[in-house]
């Protein structure tokens, strides 16, 4: 029969990371919103200023290298699928679904940097989602590019950021976890007896050390 005592103890322990959990999950959801609310108040500032949307100004952050251009996307994070609908959206629903599935598994168990990665991420993810949902098209106003060579990165904004970011992050916090893991103890082998020489009984040991 358990010990009252111990499972006392166990209900206690249980009840303390249920309460913390729910504490991790404030936070998650704090760094979601503020993630959604400047995403959508620098949408906002761009489409009032830096409109119409292909055809506006072009304001250099740094050189020719990062500029803001508004521009509307109709397709995924960095423009991805703008031409394929059907297929953008099956993406979508599978990458919601992914998000659901993982944050349920540590819902009671993740660690404060695991939930606030996937804070990154869903709040990024509902900031094109509302953009695409009220308007049919996201905004996006920052571009990256390196003229000498040609180079030119999708238009993105701030919730691809944080998408991006929080999908290295959530994988750099896995492998971390991974490369950490420790298997359980393993009990220690016996000692084994020098070459040439067999264990003997206890009495037999002792008498040997007599003589």
């Amino acid at each position: 029969m358990a010990d009252p005592s111990y499972l006392l103890r166990k209900r206690e322990c249980s009840s303390v990371t249920i309460r913390r959990a729910r504490v991790y999950d404030v936070f998650a959801l704090i760094t979601a919103m503020i993630v959604l609310g400047l995403d959508q108040w620098t949408k906002s500032l761009v489409v009032a200023h830096l409109g119409p949307a292909g055809f506006g100004p072009q304001i250099s952050l740094i050189g020719q290298y990062l500029v803001l251009f508004y521009i509307r996307n109709q397709g995924a994070a960095f423009s991805m699928f703008e031409t394929n609908g059907p297929v953008l959206i099956v993406l979508i629903t599978l990458a919601v679904a992914v998000i659901i599935y993982l944050y349920a598994r540590i819902v009671n168990t993740g660690s404060l940097p695991y939930k606030l990665v996937f804070g990154l991420i869903i709040g990024g993810a509902a900031g094109n989602l509302l953009d695409r949902f009220t308007h049919g098209s996201v905004v996006d106003f920052i571009w990256f590019r390196i003229p000498q060579i040609g180079f030119s990165f999708a238009v993105f904004n701030l919730a691809d950021s944080a998408i991006s970011i929080g999908v290295i992050l959530l994988f750099i916090t896995f492998a971390y976890s991974s490369f950490h893991y420790r298997a359980p103890n393993q009990p220690a082998p016996q000692e084994q007896p020098p070459a040439g020489k067999e264990l003997l009984p206890a009495h037999s040991q002792e008498k040997d050390a007599q003589s």
